[in-house]
């Protein structure tokens, strides 16, 4: 059987083989706890710090402001729950947008529901940003916390971080993105971003999946959400991870070589990409903004098609419908919904993401691939 062509990569990403090396002494003979001070636990002690300093130095923070966690999802409960449980007498109000991931819209539905906080959301346009003045206009004097993601993982749209942090350093108040799908993408340095806490996930830059990593600002005081140990500043406990703390410094170092390079190839292929669609078809619609987007990430609708039904229908490609926490849902995507697509166009979406690993020949393979598979399902 054919391998199909991967253009999933918002989903996840193969670990690069630079990190699968860099890991394996640590799943063999340097199996030490970075906690031991004797002769097996100083070299382990000494590959999460050195992996610290890479993640660090793709930010543009210092070292110890790098807290690594289990992933993403980890990352955003620590930064929201952490930031609302340390200042909970000076607040409880967070503002947030409507189509961030799970991973923030639940932690605030639950700190809601279960602990008496408030939440705003903020709506988007049609292209899937958030207004900075919108955010302004929701600050109140009890807001403890805003989170806004840095890129859209399902249209690759980029938000205005930079003048919501602005805003949010006016007000006084503490700026989460969630920069999961960005990170090696695009430049996230967080000075240039003017945020407080960011969010790494490692499957999303080439490292394998159960580590990630939050950037605190270190001014900005945290509860913990999982205790035990003192380990990583006292805010998340339990034994280092080392194996994975590695993959995910490797991962940062060679993304930080590769970012400019890798982000204008993967431009032109993803515009190749649509353009081939495009001439080659009839009612396709861009989802997201023309512009402001991801460099590898293209969200379609076609017209009269369920975007499902075209997954089916051309199994030599491996794409998505919307984001991969909502594979196999049949309802519209919420975050084309919040966009103002009809239920018709938002069904329709499906979403192509390229990577590092695409070449221009499985780019164009899979646009005939595409283009004949809609024929097909438009004769029905």
């Amino acid at each position: 059987m054919q391998v199909p062509i991967y253009l999933d990569y918002n989903a996840t990403t193969p670990i690069d083989p630079r990190v699968r090396a860099a890991m394996l002494p640590y799943l063999g003979d340097q199996f030490g706890n970075p906690s031991s001070t004797h002769v097996f636990g100083r070299p382990a002690w000494t590959a999460v710090e050195r992996a610290r300093r890479q993640v660090a130095d793709l930010l543009g923070c210092a070292p110890e402001e790098v807290v690594f966690t289990s992933g993403g999802s980890e990352s955003d409960n620590l930064a929201i729950q952490g930031i609302a449980f340390a200042n909970r007498t000076r607040g409880r109000h967070i503002v947030t947008s409507t189509i961030e991931h799970p991973a923030v819209l639940n932690t605030c539905r639950y700190l809601a529901e279960q602990h008496g906080f408030e939440v705003t959301y903020v709506t988007v346009d049609g292209h899937g940003r958030v207004d900075p003045e919108a955010v302004r206009r929701a600050i109140r004097p009890d807001t403890l916390l805003i989170s806004i993601m840095h890129a859209n993982n399902e249209t690759g749209t980029i938000q205005p971080i930079e003048e919501i942090g602005d805003i949010a350093r006016e007000a006084g108040t503490p700026f989460h993105t969630d920069a999961s799908q960005s990170v090696g993408k695009i430049p996230t340095r967080v000075g240039d971003l003017g945020i407080d806490l960011l969010t790494i996930a490692g499957h999303k830059v080439y490292a394998p999946k159960g580590i990630g990593a939050l950037y605190v600002r270190g001014s900005i005081e945290l509860q913990p959400i999982i205790l035990g140990g003192g380990q990583e500043r006292g805010l998340r406990a339990g034994t280092e991870n080392v194996p994975y703390m590695v993959a995910l410094g490797e991962a940062c170092a060679v993304a930080a070589d590769l970012l400019l390079e890798e982000g204008k190839r993967q431009r032109w292929l993803r515009d190749r990409l649509q353009s081939f669609l495009a001439e080659g078809l009839e009612g396709v619609h861009l989802n997201g903004h023309p512009d402001a987007r991801l460099p590898n990430t293209l969200n379609l609708s076609f017209q009269g098609l369920i975007g499902s039904d075209l997954l089916d229908a051309v199994p030599e490609v491996a794409f998505s419908t919307g984001s991969a926490c909502h594979a196999g849902s049949t309802a519209p995507s919420p975050v084309l919904a919040q966009m103002g697509l009809s239920t018709d166009v938002a069904l329709g979406a499906v979403r192509l993401s390229l990577g590092r690993y695409t070449a221009e020949a499985e780019v164009d393979e899979a646009a005939r691939d595409l283009v004949r598979g809609v024929h097909r399902l438009r004769k029905r």
